[in-house]
């Protein structure tokens, strides 16, 4: 058992001395009221007592590099260690935000190339790199949106059309700019029912000011009729918006702007490779159409073939979105890997949906398959055969802990039930693939054989079964001293 720092702590042991030094507190300026009584109640241990109590707590984490991460809609993919050393040099590290222009050549290039590779991969028109996450880049997005019907004298356009199937930012970024939501239905391929989007139309012409999808689907389906749904928001005026959540299924194989969309939000760390989640921080740069470029927000960076600069002349706006300009260690990061890829992008996407499939071939004999196609870079399963059994997905992913795998995303989308959505990556061989599939093939046999060995699990984690809910409701962040 893991004890606490606190429990950790020897009575007069020290790590560090920072000063010899009496502090007079009154030329701090701060106010006697702020000032402590006593002593704070720290504790008292050596550094090294300190880097062995971290070390023993990063050990107990998961990540890509300890196992395999099949976590769907994600892209958990590994994080090339170039990136990490291309991020830490000084030229980049030691820049200060207010440096001029002038002085801050090299950084401003480095966005620039990026931009540029962004707009052939997406096909937009101009890119901004500011969004400091996928989610903060599609509130960027929604709020161009409605600045541009806002200019237009459009603004009974107050609704946005969202699948049923979506992430759950789609509906949050367009309810949070004051938009009323849509949903429109799966059909039976799992796709955007067409009949039921034009219905949508019919009864709302000319007040729907977007619709929101992601191609590929969170179902890993791609939108056959994608160009069809770009021709019906078109027609009636409205714009079409890319949750590029799932761009690392068709790098180089098609883009946002041949299927037709206005507006792309990405997510670096899910496509190319930044650290994602505890290894942040993010970045969510924008792309949009030629028509949309006055929209984005300041500064963008230009280059009038001698000098980088960060133009604040844009007469639409939508104003700032992140302090200076966002997060520049990741977008160097993603800009490392878009080089050391080159055309090779397409091929991460080739293997990636390649590995999808493979998965999903292996076991769907074991889990219901809801929507039996050839899917992209990743699929959902229903574990609603061993539901009847007793066990839940939830059980399923608890146990597959054991086994030194990530549990999969679990009941997402919410139009599957009991979902399990496995995304592989292009970063895992066979053999890595093999071992996930077995693994999940002896827990659907568990659960016909030993069920409560599935309903106990995990067994072999450093923590066992937790409650959830009340963990989330009721946090427990603060030492209390017996």
């Amino acid at each position: 058992m893991t004890q606490l720092i606190f429990e950790k702590s020897i009575s007069g042991m020290t790590g560090v001395t920072i000063t010899d030094e009496t502090v007079d507190v009154n030329t701090l300026g701060i106010k006697e009221k702020f000032l402590r009584k006593e002593e704070p109640e720290l504790p008292q241990v050596s550094e090294l007592e300190v880097m062995r109590h971290f070390k023993e707590l990063s050990d107990k984490n998961f990540c890509v590099e300890s196992g395999f991460y099949p976590l769907g809609s994600c892209t958990m993919k590994y994080n090339p260690k170039v990136n990490e050393y291309l991020a830490s040099l000084d030229g980049f590290t030691n820049l200060h935000p207010h440096q001029s222009d002038e002085d801050a050549q090299g950084a401003l290039e480095l966005m620039y190339k990026l931009q540029e590779a962004l707009k052939e991969i997406t096909g937009m028109s101009a890119i901004t790199l500011q969004g400091s996450a996928g989610a903060h880049g599609e509130l960027c997005g929604m709020m161009i949106v409605k600045h541009y019907f806002k200019s237009k004298n459009e603004t009974q356009r107050t609704n946005v059309v969202v699948p049923d199937s979506a992430h759950g930012t789609n509906p949050a970024s367009a309810g949070m700019c004051g938009f009323n939501i849509l949903k429109v239905n799966s059909n039976e391929k799992g796709q955007v029912d067409i009949n039921h989007l034009e219905q949508i139309f019919e009864e709302n012409k000319g007040t729907i000011a977007a619709i929101m999808l992601t191609n590929p689907n969170t179902l890993g389906l791609f939108e056959e009729n994608i160009l069809k749904i770009s021709q019906i928001a078109h027609n009636d005026g409205a714009l079409l918006y890319y949750d590029g959540a799932n761009l690392n299924a068709i790098l180089g194989i098609t883009n946002p702007k041949v299927m037709g969309f206005d507006i792309v939000h990405l997510n670096l760390h899910k496509t190319f490779s930044t650290p994602h989640g505890g290894g942040g921080p993010g970045a969510g740069p924008v792309g949009v159409v030629e028509k949309l470029k006055e929209f984005l927000p300041v500064p963008v960076i230009t280059y009038d073939g001698k000098k980088y600069s960060r133009n604040y002349n844009l007469k639409n706006t939508i104003g700032k979105i992140k302090e200076f300009y966002g997060n520049f260690g990741v977008l160097i990061k993603a800009y490392a890997y878009i080089l050391m890829r080159g055309n090779t992008l397409k091929q991460a996407s080739q293997d990636a949906v390649l590995n999808a499939n493979y998965l999903k071939e292996k076991l769907k004999e074991y889990y219901e398959l809801p929507y039996d196609y050839t899917c992209m870079h990743e699929f959902v399963l229903s574990g609603d055969k061993q539901k009847a059994d007793g066990v839940h997905t939830l059980e399923i992913a608890k146990r597959l802990m054991d086994f030194k795998f990530h549990p999969p995303t679990v009941y997402f989308p919410l139009i599957v039930s009991e979902a399990l959505m496995i995304e592989p990556t292009e970063s895992e061989n066979k053999k890595r693939l093999d071992d996930f599939a077995n693994a999940m093939i002896d827990i659907a046999k568990e659960v016909k054989e030993n069920p409560q060995n599935v309903l106990s699990a995990p067994h072999n984690t450093p923590v066992k079964r937790v409650d959830e809910t009340n963990a989330a409701r009721h946090l427990d962040l603060r030492y209390k001293k017996d």
